[in-house]
């Protein structure tokens, strides 16, 4: 699992190209890891650190 496959595979799974189980696939790692990753870079909504 490489952070270029794993982006690779998040891009695709955002875009619906892919199923996650799929997209966990092409970035060779489970789709828990996958999950994890997605969260830890998801856009963040909500208050500003500077508010």
């Amino acid at each position: 699992m490489t952070s270029k496959s794993v982006a690779t595979a998040l891009t695709l799974y955002r875009a619906r190209t892919l199923t996650l189980e799929q997209a966990a696939t092409v970035g060779g790692c489970s789709t828990a890891q996958l999950e994890e990753s997605a969260r830890a870079f998801a856009p963040t909504t909500g208050s500003h650190a500077d508010d």
